[in-house]
C-alpha cells in the first residue's frame, strides 16, 4: 500500500447498542490533504473521528493510519475537541495549555517542547501575543486556536478537528481558517462539520456521511465548487459549495491508480467541476 495514504477505511462497519452507525464504509485520504467531513447531527461523524483516534474499534473491516492501526498511530494524531472542560478558577496560562499537547501517556518523563518550537506553534495559529494570558480570560475563538496549538505541540502528522467553528463569531472563524491554511500541505487535516451545504475552499476532499437513501450508513465523496461567502478577495472568505448530486469514485484523487479499488461514479457535475482545491 502507498505510504502516501494517511487514512484508509476499508469496508468498515460499526454499531452502537445495536443501532447501525456505519455499514461497509470505505474511503481514503492522502498525506497533506485538507478533508472536510460533513453530515447532519447524529449521522456518525463523531464515530468516524473516534475510530480514527483509536478510541473505538470497528465491528468489521479495517482502518489504517499511515499503514498501521489507529491504536498504534495515536502519537501521529493531534485532536481538537469542540470544547475543553476546565475549571475557570484554575490558574493555567495559554503556554501551559499548549504544553499539555506534549504529554505522552502516563509517563512521568513529560516531554517538553523547546521555547523556539513553542513560539513557532503559537505563531502558526496567530496567538503568539497570548502566551502568558490566563486561558479562562480568552474569548471562545481564542480558546479554540489555543486547542489547535495544543494539538500541534506534539508535531502530529494528522490534525483532527471536531466542529471547530461551532458557536464561533465570524472574525474568529476567519482567524482559525487562516491558521489552518498555513498548515495545509504539511499536515493532513480532517475537520468535521454539520454544515452540509458549504465547506472551506481549503478543502481538497469532501466526505459526506448519513445522507443518501440506500447509503445512510456509508461515506460518499462529493465534488465541490468555489463560492464567495461575501464580496471580498480575502482567502478566508472563500467557501466551496458541496455538490450533493455527485458521487466521486474513491480513486478519483489517484488518477485511476490501482492502489485503491475501482468504484463507479454515480454522477458527475455537467460542467466538469472537481473538488474544491483538488489535488
Amino acid at each position: 500500500m502507498s505510504h502516501n495514504v494517511a487514512i484508509r477505511f476499508t469496508d468498515v462497519g460499526f454499531s452502537h447498542r445495536e443501532v447501525v452507525v456505519l455499514e461497509h464504509a470505505s474511503f481514503h485520504v492522502h498525506a497533506g490533504e485538507f478533508v472536510t467531513l460533513v453530515g447532519p447531527n447524529g449521522a456518525g461523524k463523531t464515530t468516524i473521528l473516534r475510530l480514527i483516534l483509536g478510541l473505538a474499534r470497528p465491528a468489521y473491516g479495517s482502518i489504517e493510519i499511515f499503514g498501521v492501526s489507529p491504536q498504534s498511530a495515536m502519537t501521529e494524531i493531534g485532536y481538537v475537541p469542540q470544547y475543553m472542560n476546565y475549571d475557570p478558577s484554575f490558574p493555567i496560562s495559554v503556554a501551559e495549555v499548549v504544553r499539555m499537547g506534549t504529554l505522552r501517556g502516563t509517563s512521568r518523563d513529560t516531554m517538553r517542547i523547546p521555547l523556539s518550537s513553542m513560539a513557532d506553534v503559537l505563531e502558526k495559529v496567530g496567538i503568539a501575543d497570548l502566551t502568558d494570558r490566563p486561558y479562562a480570560a480568552l474569548s471562545g475563538g481564542q480558546r479554540r486556536r489555543v486547542l489547535v496549538a495544543r494539538a500541534l505541540a506534539g508535531n502530529p502528522r494528522i490534525l483532527v478537528l471536531d466542529e471547530p467553528t461551532a458557536n464561533m463569531d465570524r472574525a474568529s472563524e476567519q482567524l482559525l481558517f487562516a491558521a489552518l491554511g498555513k498548515l495545509k500541505g504539511e499536515t493532513t487535516i480532517l475537520m468535521a462539520t454539520h454544515d452540509t451545504g458549504f465547506v472551506s475552499a481549503l478543502s481538497d476532499v469532501v466526505l459526506c456521511v448519513g445522507e443518501r437513501e440506500g447509503a445512510e450508513h456509508g461515506i460518499l465523496r462529493h465534488a465541490s465548487v468555489p463560492e464567495d461567502r461575501m464580496s471580498s478577495n480575502a482567502a478566508d472568505d472563500q467557501l466551496a459549495r458541496v455538490l450533493h448530486d455527485t458521487e466521486l469514485p474513491d480513486n478519483a484523487c489517484c488518477c485511476g491508480a490501482d492502489e485503491v479499488s475501482d468504484k463507479p461514479s454515480v454522477s458527475q457535475p455537467e460542467d466538469g467541476a472537481g473538488q474544491g482545491g483538488g489535488r
